[in-house]
């Protein structure tokens, strides 16, 4: 009979160049715990060795010997491993940008925005009260300056497409849930492909931003509720749900989903995270869930 494996330690090389380290990984996890046989999703590029045992350890270890290689190593359950839900942060995940700040460096005041946007994704200043503060100092700029952000800053992650399209054609829902505002989220989601999405509303007499935010702000409590509503809506387990982010205010959701990824994450996030994405794309996360390369679908 095979070996019950119960996980499988997933490897994505950002370079591509998985095949000059997969003999080296497996030996390493072999001298730790019973192993498989590696199994390509991706020539050069990604991985599985399925795995049992201690595998917190396993990961450390094979996370520490990869140090300083562009090489993502996640242990990942067999069970339930495709999800059926998936959750998205916008803002520096599936978009390369944080759209307050770019907002705030067309009218010369980022340096002021970013610094606080930096503490809060940090976790260092409440949510809430950081995004109030930001919204206020873009008073009196004018609803254009919108428009003009999304056409020359807004620019979707890559794989963002791939990995929305893979999951919907597989019958998943998706979902982007931002911090940010509902002018951007509306245009992201149409361009990337998403199902649904939810943000804050930014408000203006018509002309120009009245420096603030419509109440009840979103943020880390309302994106975990958009998570456990989602998989409440499609009658499945939290177990089968994805979600990704990068700042703290992702953090309740991570934790709470069945496959939580730090995205290219604010170090208190990657820390908490039971799986972080620090080198490649948004296609890792297909292959996370046991997608091969011929699955994932085209735009």
């Amino acid at each position: 009979m095979p070996f019950p494996f119960s996980h499988v330690l997933n490897v994505v090389a950002a370079e591509r160049d998985a095949a000059e380290h997969a003999a080296q990984i497996r030996a390493l996890a072999s001298n730790l715990t019973a192993t498989g046989e590696i199994d390509w999703l991706a020539s050069f590029h990604a991985f599985d060795i399925p795995i049992v045992g201690d595998v917190e350890k396993i990961l450390q270890e094979v996370r520490s010997a990869l140090a300083g290689r562009a090489i993502d190593a996640n242990v990942v359950p067999i069970l339930d491993r495709k999800k059926k839900l998936l959750v998205a942060d916008m803002d520096s995940t599936i978009i390369t940008c944080e759209c307050l700040d770019e907002i705030a460096d067309m009218v010369g005041l980022k340096p002021r925005i970013a610094a606080i946007t930096e503490r809060a994704m940090k976790g260092e200043i409440e949510f809430a009260a950081a995004l109030r503060e930001r919204v206020k100092l873009l008073e009196g700029v004018d609803v254009a300056t919108l428009e003009r952000v999304y056409r020359q800053r807004v620019r979707l992650r890559a794989g963002a497409r791939l990995l929305v399209a893979t999951m919907r054609a597989d019958g998943a829902k998706t979902k982007l849930v931002s911090g940010g505002f509902t002018y951007f989220t509306s245009r992201v989601a149409r361009d990337a492909g998403f199902d649904e999405h939810q943000a804050n509303v930014l408000l203006d007499d018509g002309l120009a931003l009245t420096g603030f935010v419509k109440e009840p702000v979103l943020g880390r409590e309302a994106k975990l509720d958009a998570l456990e509503d989602g998989a409440s809506e499609l009658q499945i387990g939290l177990d089968q749900t994805l979600a990704v982010g990068d700042g703290a205010n992702d953090l309740d959701m991570i934790k709470r989903a069945g496959m939580g990824v730090a995205f290219h994450a604010k170090p208190v996030v990657a820390a908490a995270a039971r799986m972080r994405v620090d080198h490649g794309d948004l296609t890792a996360l297909l292959y996370l869930q046991g997608y091969r390369e011929n699955e994932i679908r085209p735009t």
